[in-house]
């Protein structure tokens, strides 16, 4: 049985090509995944990103700005793409069909950092997905990872 983690993509991006741990620059994101590398034992690591799906992260990808997360009017950028519910389930299939040709969705451990829009779409096709975030909001999300982080 192997450990996964699974890490949400972010809205602030790097303006240029590059690796995918490197393309998100939010302090969430950034803690997120420094939580994971430090302490938590994990096999593997894979961000979920509303455009790509699932993301090793070491692939390459191009900014975009694509969410699966509403977005008040106020807040939105022109080009802002936001997933309506049937494209969040073809969403979740995507991933769940990619990861499932690297872990297995019935007996492995995963463990999610992500907020329940980008959980909702996948966590009925995995048996064994433990949410360390749930419930709180992207604020409590930050302090309860620099909590963690003694920072």
């Amino acid at each position: 049985m192997a450990n996964i983690i699974l890490i949400s993509c972010a809205s602030t991006k790097c303006q240029y090509k590059t690796e995918a741990q490197n393309m998100y620059i939010s302090p969430l994101f950034v803690k997120s995944l420094r939580y994971a590398k430090n302490k938590l034992k994990s096999d593997i690591i894979f961000i979920l990103s509303a455009k790509y799906g699932l993301l090793d992260l070491i692939d390459v990808i191009e900014p975009y700005n694509v969410t699966l997360c509403y977005v008040p009017k106020e807040k939105r950028k022109p080009d802002l793409k936001i997933l309506t519910s049937e494209e969040k389930k073809d969403w979740g299939k995507k991933v769940l069909d990619t990861l499932s040709k690297q872990a297995d969705l019935q007996n492995d451990e995963f463990i999610v950092l992500a907020g329940e829009e980008y959980i909702k779409p996948i966590e009925k096709g995995i048996k064994h997905l433990k949410n360390l975030l749930k419930g709180k909001s992207q604020g409590k999300r930050l302090q309860w990872l620099k909590e963690e982080l003694n920072e």
